[in-house]
């Protein structure tokens, strides 16, 4: 997504973003993140505050994510940043936010951030559940609507894995089953990640605007994936997990078919639309799902 700066944001905009921060001195844009068409820290003149904004054109078929975004953050705990205050002018959409003076978090093998990600995951859970907010969506039923390893059967891509290939009705067994087995009612955060967990000095957690309602575990399954991809083993990435108490409230069979209907949604939109980060995350999955298959028990307590 192509990023604006501050200068060339609309005249209005600019204005009624300083009517409710102050005149502002100075901008820092932000060097991470794919979904805001403006995001930086202002610094503000009359008060020495810092706030981050972030922003996106209403049009845009993110602005609704935006709005959600917005509409659930006074529910969230206080390892989310406060929003501020919320600007609708000139086509565009601003949220300013506490600012938040940290690092991304490093999920790598041996960090010590882990411990403190795991504390922050498990506050998530225990403020969350069930949700605050009404008139969240599901996961769940987003990913059915979806129907990932049923479409890819359709019309199986050439380039398809073989393993994938030969376990696809296998698959949509499981994608089929996955409502039973995780549907739940807690707000989860679902994009849990090094780039939307800030170390200042705890670790705090921003960008909701994928907020779902799910099980409590989804969270810390959803982080098992990027600890892979952060250099874990799936059985180190696992043990990790087991840290976060919620962890254990998911059966086996419950992870297994996360990890495996993750892999069909990360595999679909690897190829209906592909961006730069979606081969690794696929492949990521993958590892996991096989490791899920061949360690979580016999197929019958799989799917």
């Amino acid at each position: 997504m192509i990023r604006s700066t501050w200068d060339e944001l609309p005249a209005p905009v600019r204005e009624d973003v300083e009517r409710q921060v102050g005149r502002v001195v100075r901008v820092e844009s932000a060097s991470a993140g794919r979904n805001s068409q403006f995001a930086a820290t202002l610094h503000v003149a009359d008060t020495g505050e810092q706030l981050f904004v972030k922003g996106i054109i209403t049009d845009h078929s993110q602005a609704r994510a935006y709005r959600h975004e917005a509409d659930i953050n006074a529910w969230l705990p206080s390892v989310a940043p406060r929003l501020r205050w919320r600007v609708e002018t000139s086509g565009w959409l601003m949220l300013g936010f506490d600012h938040v003076d940290g690092r991304h978090a490093d999920l790598s093998p041996g960090s010590a951030d882990l411990p403190l990600v795991a504390l922050s995951v498990a506050a998530l859970a225990e403020g969350l559940c069930p949700s605050p907010v009404s008139g969240v969506p599901s996961v769940v039923g987003q990913w059915e609507r979806l129907a990932a390893w049923r479409r890819i059967r359709r019309d199986p891509p050439s380039d398809l894995d073989p393993w994938s290939r030969a376990n696809l009705d296998r698959f949509v067994d499981c994608e089929l089953g996955a409502m039973d087995l995780w549907d739940g009612q807690c707000l989860l955060h679902t994009d849990l990640q090094s780039l939307n967990i800030l170390m200042a000095p705890r670790a705090r957690v921003v960008d909701w605007a994928w907020a779902r309602l799910g099980a409590s575990w989804m969270d810390t399954g959803f982080l098992v994936l990027r600890l892979i991809e952060a250099g874990h083993t799936p059985r180190d990435a696992e043990h990790w997990a087991d840290s976060v108490p919620v962890w254990s409230t998911g059966s086996e069979a419950a992870r297994t078919v996360f990890a495996i209907v993750v892999l069909g949604v990360w595999e679909y939109l690897q190829r209906k639309h592909p961006l730069p980060h979606r081969e690794r995350l696929t492949d990521v999955a993958r590892q996991w799902a096989r490791y899920r298959l061949a360690h979580s028990g016999p197929p019958s307590q799989q799917c």
